[in-house]
């Protein structure tokens, strides 16, 4: 009684993670849609984006404002990747207006030294200007959130906890981060990847799940009969 109750259980949890990874597949492909609709609408003011916070997750809406560098301070988001190469992602704050949340845009991704106490030299933006570009909100690792901030101009930094970051510059931060696409003389990579992982990914995962549960099955299901032959 008590391996076939044990069967059951296995059998029951292996299909279990598999409509599970159906139902991730299809949350992605909601999501994939409702990004193909922000990057085909209009372009928020910042006054329109920040009315919008806490309603949703306000990734890939395309927003233009004026801000200016009243911090010249740049921070480097540390162990990121991009074509192979390992390095860091850079951003800077930026003042919108007195009475409004500062916002903080990427700056594009630097390569790193192999010596990891030599920081890539990237200089802050120092005039005013009008961005444009395409918001994101990263989810935050639950296991891993802390800022983690160094010392020194440019800044190290292990996590974008933009909560921490606001405290650290006294200053109030949007939730928000800008991927501008007009900054001038700008030639860094600005990597996107707004779904870590696509639909057909969590659709590839069911399908492992439920073919180890079919598996797993015939196995019980061929001992049982060996073992009634028996």
């Amino acid at each position: 009684m008590f391996i076939v109750l044990s069967t059951l259980m296995v059998f029951t949890i292996l299909v279990k993670l598999g409509f599970w990874q159906l139902e991730r597949a299809e949350q992605k492909l909601q999501w994939q849609t409702a990004l193909s609709q922000r990057q085909n609408a209009s372009v928020l003011t910042y006054e329109q984006l920040l009315a919008k916070l806490g309603n949703d997750n306000l990734t890939g809406y395309k927003l233009s404002t004026q801000v200016a560098p009243i911090l010249q301070q740049v921070f480097l988001l540390d162990n990121q990747t991009v074509n192979g190469r390992v390095g860091y992602l850079a951003y800077q704050a930026f003042e919108v207006s007195p009475d409004k949340p500062w916002l903080l845009v990427e700056l594009g991704f630097e390569p790193g030294s192999v010596d990891r106490s030599i920081l890539p030299n990237v200089a802050a933006l120092t005039a005013p200007l009008k961005l444009s570009g395409r918001v994101y909100q990263k989810q935050m690792n639950p296991m891993s959130s802390e800022l983690m901030a160094e010392t020194g101009s440019p800044m190290r930094i292990q996590n974008l906890n933009i909560e921490q970051l606001a405290l650290l510059i006294n200053k109030p931060l949007a939730p928000v981060v800008l991927q501008p696409n007009n900054i001038p003389g700008d030639s860094r990579v600005h990597p996107w990847q707004p779904i870590p992982l696509s639909a057909q990914k969590h659709q590839g995962y069911a399908v492992q799940w439920f073919s180890m549960a079919g598996v797993f099955g015939l196995i019980m299901l061929f001992l049982l009969f060996r073992k009634l032959k028996q």
